[in-house]
């Protein structure tokens, strides 16, 4: 089953591709989604990622929390129920 992961405090210049190629040391990423302002389009500097597994979306969490994505630490938690 797979699980969605919170992505917060991004660079402005990160992008889907640097996100997918990020998670892809802890598996299989099936959608990423980043957040834009609906009226400027403008990124909001938060996303999710949806991994293939619970396992795969806990490996992430462990290995990617505070990694260094575009010179900036990211966080990495399980998303919320909408």
């Amino acid at each position: 089953m797979s699980k969605e992961l919170y992505v917060g405090h991004m660079s402005y210049e990160a992008t889907e591709r640097d996100l997918i190629r990020l998670f892809t040391v802890a598996g299989t990423v099936t959608s990423v989604h980043l957040i834009t302002d609906p009226e400027t389009g403008e990124f909001k500097g938060c996303g999710y990622v949806r991994m293939s597994s619970a396992e795969e979306a806990q490996e992430a969490i462990n290995t990617l929390d505070g990694a260094l994505l575009r010179n900036r630490p990211i966080t990495v938690s399980l998303a919320r129920p909408q």
